[in-house]
């Protein structure tokens, strides 16, 4: 085989470059240049010389490094016995070293390199180390082992280098499919699957098939050369011998656009980035053969395939087949982001739709990295305004907010103001001294709820004047936003009654007055209800309707979130926000329900069954089931029990599988005994909880804390002066004090223990001492058992750490990745009670303060 290879390719698509032709312009940033074999950027590096078997083997012998396989699932093994393998081995497929996270487990090899000149531009460098995606990889693999055809993720640029061995590679324009590949794209959140044979196989049973028009570019990599691996390109990779290489992702300013593109919502896109025109169904375009037709797939999932060896009749028809295909790519496709975002789905948006899984980063993340980029990169805005765009519907966002600034009488957004801020489920916007948030999470039906719901509770806070409200950002205004015969029109609206808008899309409570809260709490939870008792599959309402947002205008607070402010805070700034935080919690779980409106449930099966007792330890009569807030709680549950193995298994690493298969026996199957319900005496069931209001989404970035200045001697009279930063002449420092609670759209009734899932683990991380110190100043019992009454042998149902472990599972977000990511050694658990004791094991001795 040569060891350069570009026959099919009109034009030669791979170059050779040394670092010493300063002529030639930055390949990374050169579209021009498609593939690239560089030469000369290691000749400095300590790896050239270090990177060799024998000596990674006396150096990191015990470093267990992560395994790949054909498969999800990872492994690790020490590298001593990686090294026995692979001299052991004759597997034709074999197990290699692909780690992502040789940089922690093993530091010193990140001195070893250095990341070529060419391509330092990274808009991830924004990012913390511990926020950004997987970007760099240790691969070490003996022959035949290598990595099967894909795209890399998130459409990013890679450069990878050769430090011992020989590498072949094979590339094909993205787009254009090889032979033997099929893209899968999941309809309803866009989630890529590719199968392919191994790297091995392809060449032995696929490429002899190939005529030469239809072969890849190819090319032999030897030790000291870097292969430059273009935004979208198709790569194959074998082992020729065994070889030590190192590789990182980047997303540059040419293509940052790309990769904004493909965490956007939708799949078409996504197919055609990947597959070219072979990813629209048939009829999208002239000339379709009936390999094009897709009877044999499920509804929600597209493929783009070509042709197998033994699909056809012979291997003329693969070949001629290929061909063809090879001439449609030619003539239709065009790897360019105007084209590409024509296939995006408009109706679609980032903050209604389903995220893939196999996206690089989470939906906030996503978000966060976004916001990070306005502010860190000024000079690129034009840029970024163009990725958000894409990803985040950015634009018309903006023009929402314009609307309703301009109804209001506000200053008209800046520049600085006109990208949404922080990680937030919906778009929030940072004005001068406002805040402005629209309301699109989970579509109109949640979000007039989530509105309502928050507007109840501001007025209650009024009402019986709670110290809460002074730990709250006020309330300036709100309204609607809807969409009319194409143009903008706004509506004020406090919360009561019901807007003509709202009234015409049939989402009107029955029997509501107009001097109530037809939105408000008790409402929210019928559809919680409502949610409960059918499929999580089906559509609840309207909830997908996109020309109605509700939205809320409060009160810009002095200084910053707690997330800005974690890793600079004093250990006695940390307690005294957990002492802030137990405070506040108490304030919000002593609150009294609003009254209950039997007719808000008039449609609910079973209504005349779900007495309301308001509070705690009061009777409910023997002959029905228990108040109408716990039932709905627990019928909520109980539909998230129904699939919770499912759910666990597709949020999957690092929740161990071993948990995952125990679940459904850990989890009670009667949820009345987590709310301790027994019957009392004159034949009265009693609930020995409180039923309180809970925010549901106290984290990081719902936190706001106030500077002040502080004397070294700990002046009483100091106070607060934002003008100073952090410093003076005078010998004192910044101190930071919570002042606020923010974001109360999440608003529910349920048990309070709920509220202390995010606090401990988002903000506190975990720290058992800031628990302790939330507790000390929380002062509420989270159950109260008669006397008569005591844990039955020491049952699980009778610990509040199991209730807490409970909830963790059921949870709606991922709260176990979180503990799995905090408690890094209880993956390997051999029970879900060894997890209970360790995260919440220190509530089993909290019994509250008189």
């Amino acid at each position: 085989m040569a060891r350069f290879s570009t026959k099919g390719h009109g034009r030669k698509q791979l170059v050779i470059w040394s670092s010493l032709s300063m002529n030639m312009k930055n390949p990374a940033e050169n579209h021009c240049i498609l593939m690239l074999l560089l030469t000369g950027l290691t000749d400095t590096w300590p790896a050239r010389h270090t990177w060799m078997l024998d000596q990674l083997l006396l150096n990191y012998g015990d470093t267990a490094f992560r395994i790949s396989q054909r498969s999800s699932q990872k492994i690790l093994m020490k590298f001593k016995d990686y090294v026995s393998y692979m001299k052991l081995q004759h597997d034709e497929d074999p197990l290699y070293i692909f780690d992502d996270k040789f940089g922690e487990v093993a530091p010193g090899l990140l001195k070893d390199y250095n990341v070529p000149h060419l391509f330092q531009e990274d808009f991830f460098d924004v990012l913390e180390r511990d926020q950004r995606p997987p970007f760099r990889w240790l691969i070490i693999g003996p022959e035949r082992s290598g990595a099967s055809w894909h795209v890399d993720p998130a459409l990013t640029s890679a450069w990878n280098t050769l430090l011992c061995g020989r590498k072949r590679w094979a590339f094909y324009p993205p787009g254009r499919v090889p032979l033997g590949a099929t893209v899968h794209v999941n309809e309803e959140d866009g989630d890529v699957n590719v199968e392919t044979p191994s790297s091995l196989q392809w060449w032995l049973d696929f490429y002899p098939l190939l005529a030469d028009e239809d072969k890849p570019v190819e090319c032999t990599q030897l030790p000291g050369e870097t292969i430059f691996v273009p935004s979208g390109w198709w790569h194959c990779v074998l082992n020729l011998e065994t070889t030590i290489a190192v590789t990182q992702n980047f997303v540059n300013s040419k293509n940052f656009e790309f990769a904004c593109l493909d965490m956007a919502p939708g799949y078409r896109h996504k197919g055609v980035c990947r597959a070219g025109l072979l990813a629209l169904e048939q009829g999208s375009f002239e000339d379709a053969d009936d390999s094009f037709n897709y009877p044999d797939l499920a509804r929600k999932d597209k493929r783009a395939r070509i042709q197998k060896p033994g699909d056809g009749p012979n291997h003329e028809k693969t070949t001629n087949g290929a061909s063809r295909r090879y001439n449609m790519w030619k003539q239709g496709f065009s790897y360019d982001i105007n084209f590409l975002s024509m296939f995006l789905d408009k109706e679609k948006d980032h903050y209604i739709h389903p995220w893939s899984a196999g996206n690089c980063m989470g939906q906030r993340e996503m978000r966060d990295w976004l916001s990070k980029l306005w502010v860190g990169k000024p000079g690129l805005r034009e840029l970024i305004w163009k990725g958000a765009c894409l990803a985040l519907n950015a634009d018309k966002w903006l023009e929402c907010l314009a609307e309703i600034c301009a109804f209001h009488n506000l200053p008209s957004p800046t520049d600085d103001e006109r990208l949404p801020v922080g990680t937030g489920s919906n778009p929030v916007y940072l004005m001068e001294n406002t805040v402005i948030k629209i309301f699109v999470e989970g579509g109109l039906e949640a979000s007039i709820y989530g509105l309502g719901t928050e507007l109840e509770f501001y007025n209650l806070l009024c009402k019986v004047n709670s110290p809460l409200k002074n730990h709250i950002p006020d309330v300036l205004a709100s309204g609607i936003l809807y969409l009319e015969n194409g143009s903008y029109k706004v509506v004020s609206w406090d919360g009561k009654g019901v807007p003509d808008v709202i009234a015409e899309s049939n989402l009107s409570p029955e029997n509501c007055k107009v001097d109530e809260y037809p939105f408000g709490v008790w409402s929210k939870k019928q559809l919680e209800y409502r949610k409960a008792a059918i499929s999580i599959h089906e559509s609840i309402g309207l909830a997908g309707c996109t020309s109605i947002w509700p939205y809320i205008i409060i009160k810009r607070c002095k200084g910053k979130i707690f997330a800005q402010l974690r890793d600079s805070l004093s250990w006695e700034d940390t307690l005294s926000l957990a002492s802030f935080l137990g405070e506040q919690l108490r304030n919000v779980h002593l609150l009294p329900l609003p009254p209950f409106n039997h007719s808000i449930f008039s449609d609910i099966e079973l209504k005349l069954q779900l007495p309301f007792t308001n509070g705690f330890m009061e009777a409910v009569p023997i002959n029905s089931k228990i108040s109408a807030e716990w039932e709905i709680f627990i019928r909520t549950l109980m539909r998230k029990k129904k699939d919770v193995s499912s759910r666990l298994s597709k949020w999957g690493n690092p929740i161990p599988n071993t948990l995952i298969e125990k679940v459904d026996e850990y989890i009670p199957d009667d949820f009345a005994k987590l709310l301790n319900v027994f019957e009392g005496e004159n034949g009265l069931n009693k609930v020995c909880k409180p039923c309180s209001w809970i925010h549901s989404d106290i984290m990081d970035d719902n936190i706001h804390m106030e500077s002040r200045l502080v004397s070294l001697f700990l002046s009483e009279n100091a106070k607060d002066d934002d003008s100073m930063n952090g410093c003076d002449e005078g010998g004192k420092g910044k101190s930071w004090c919570p002042s606020h609670i923010l974001d109360f759209s999440d608003l529910s009734l349920g048990d309070p223990i709920f509220d202390l899932i995010p606090i401990y683990l988002d903000i506190f991380r975990g720290d058992q001492r800031l628990l302790k110190q939330f507790l000390e100043s929380y002062k509420l019992p989270f159950i109260k058992m008669p006397q008569h009454e005591s844990e039955e042998g020491g049952e699980k149902v009778g610990r509040l750490s199991y209730l807490a472990m409970c909830y963790c599972i059921l949870h709606d977000e991922n709260i176990l990745g979180a503990i799995f990511d905090i408690w890094n050694e209880l993956r390997t658990a051999k029970s879900w009670e060894e997890v209970e004791l360790a995260v919440w094991g220190e509530l089993n001795n909290y019994k509250g303060f008189p």
